[in-house]
């Protein structure tokens, strides 16, 4: 097997409910979810947790997403300030999925260093057969990685069988799949209801919307844990409010920025169990742990966000 399968042929034929931007109040009425305190002996107390599906997994409701470095100086500094920053907001969810090369070997470094490496909630995409997980492992000093998914749909029929017999083994905890592009969505249900997957991984913002229609409500009916990418649009969402104030009434569910405005919208479904946001520094890393704080909003303040934002835009 290699890390890049082809897709599997019935995606082909799938047709697709909705384009990417989606129009309307689907699935806002859902009820909005609070977040319970819970202490860590391990680093500071996160200001929320959220329980993953049936697995019964708590963990804080704002992840980490880590992107390749490139070319950045001194990046192995660079990373560590970043991973530092999360863990002793209270962070534990560390998603590797735009790590490649360098990057990567960077990352296992420093988590190494900092000792948190059998510490965190570790999410990777499936690279390659067992050699490969096997040498992750070995570079991380620990016996399993907590979450292995199949990021872009790629030969299920196969890959799927593959991580549940990892997992049965031991040599990963949980099983997942996911798609950033809602065009797959159907074909994300379809693996919801028949393949055993503990963990769907799929984006969702207060701008793309889709995953509200049928993706967030089958996972609470089956207790499949949901992690969301782009909850911010990689930072579209605040290309597009350049300049516009953060609406007053937000306030009442805790938004003074536009981070938290954008990250409540998407906490506030009680589905949702941890958000990916982007953070290039750890200022970034601060503000977006600031989003677990405070109210969530209703499903009347959900109406209105989204209104306000297609008046602002």
């Amino acid at each position: 097997m290699t890390s890049k399968l082809p897709t599997p042929a019935f995606l082909l034929t799938r047709p697709t409910r909705r384009g990417v931007l989606t129009a309307g109040l689907a699935g806002v009425g859902m009820l909005a979810a609070g977040i319970t305190g819970h202490a860590r002996a391990a680093h500071a107390a996160p200001p929320g947790l959220r329980t993953l599906g049936r697995t019964g997994e708590r963990l804080p409701a704002i992840g980490l997403a880590l992107t390749s470095l490139g070319g950045r100086p001194a990046q192995r500094s660079y990373l560590r300030n970043l991973v530092k920053a999360y863990w002793e907001a209270g962070g534990r969810v560390i998603d590797t999925s735009g790590l490649s090369g360098d990057s990567e070997l960077a990352f296992y470094e420093v988590a190494t260093g900092l000792g948190i490496a059998g510490k965190m909630f570790l999410t990777q995409p499936l690279r390659g057969d067992d050699r490969q997980l096997r040498a992750a492992t070995a570079r991380l000093r620990r016996e399993q990685i907590d979450l292995l998914h199949v990021g872009d749909l790629a030969d299920t029929e196969a890959a799927v069988p593959l991580l549940r017999r990892w997992k049965t083994a031991g040599t990963i905890r949980y099983v997942g799949v996911g798609h950033q592009d809602t065009r797959y969505y159907p074909a994300v249900e379809i693996l919801m209801r028949n393949a055993g997957v503990d963990v769907v991984q799929v984006r969702y913002s207060i701008l793309t919307r889709t995953a509200e229609e049928h993706i967030l409500p089958l996972a609470a009916e089956r207790g499949i844990g949901v992690i969301v990418t782009m909850p911010t649009e990689e930072s579209r969402l605040h290309q597009m409010v350049a300049g516009s104030p953060v609406p007053g009434w937000a306030a009442d569910f805790g938004a003074t920025t536009w981070t938290q405005f954008f990250l409540k919208y998407v906490l506030a479904h009680p589905a949702v169990t941890v958000a990916l946001p982007p953070a290039g520094s750890p200022e970034q890393v601060t503000e977006n742990m600031r989003a677990l704080q405070g109210p969530l909003p209703d499903e009347g303040q959900k109406a209105r966000m989204i209104d306000y934002l297609a008046a602002t835009v």
